[in-house]
C-alpha cells in the first residue's frame, strides 16, 4: 500500500492550503487515517485523525488547529484530506498522513507546509 500527499507549498500568514492523500489502495469502512506534521527539531504530532466509518467517523484535533483544520475522506477517491486555513508560522511544518489498514499501518512521505510572509 502507498500513500502519496500533495498540497504542500509556501503561504503567507492567515493563509490556507488543502493537503490530499491517495491510498493505492480501496479505504474499507473499518480503515482509519490521520494526519501528522514534524517541524525541524521538533517530534513527530498528530493533528487530526478520522476514525473508521464503521466506528462511526469520529473526527479530532489537536488543540492549537481546532477550529481552523477541518480532515475528510473521499471513499470513492480513497483520499484523505486536509483542509487548513489562518495558517501561522507554528503550522509550517512536513505533514504526513497515515492509513491504518487491515491491521497495519502505512505512512506517505510527507508534503512541506511553509508559512512565511
Amino acid at each position: 500500500v502507498q500513500l502519496v500527499e500533495s498540497g504542500g507549498g509556501l503561504v503567507q500568514p492567515g493563509g490556507s492550503l488543502r493537503l490530499s492523500c491517495t491510498a493505492s489502495t480501496t479505504i474499507s469502512a473499518t480503515d482509519a487515517m490521520g494526519w501528522y506534521r514534524q517541524a525541524p527539531g521538533k517530534q513527530r504530532e498528530l493533528v487530526a485523525t478520522l476514525g473508521s466509518f464503521s466506528s462511526g467517523g469520529d473526527k479530532n484535533y489537536i488543540p492549537s488547529v481546532r477550529g481552523r483544520f477541518t480532515i475528510s475522506r473521499d471513499n470513492v477517491e480513497n483520499t484523505v484530506y486536509l483542509e487548513m486555513n489562518s495558517l501561522n508560522v507554528e503550522d509550517a511544518a512536513v505533514y504526513y498522513c497515515y492509513l491504518h489498514h487491515e491491521g497495519s499501518l502505512y505512512w506517505g512521505r510527507g508534503t512541506q507546509v511553509t508559512v512565511a510572509s
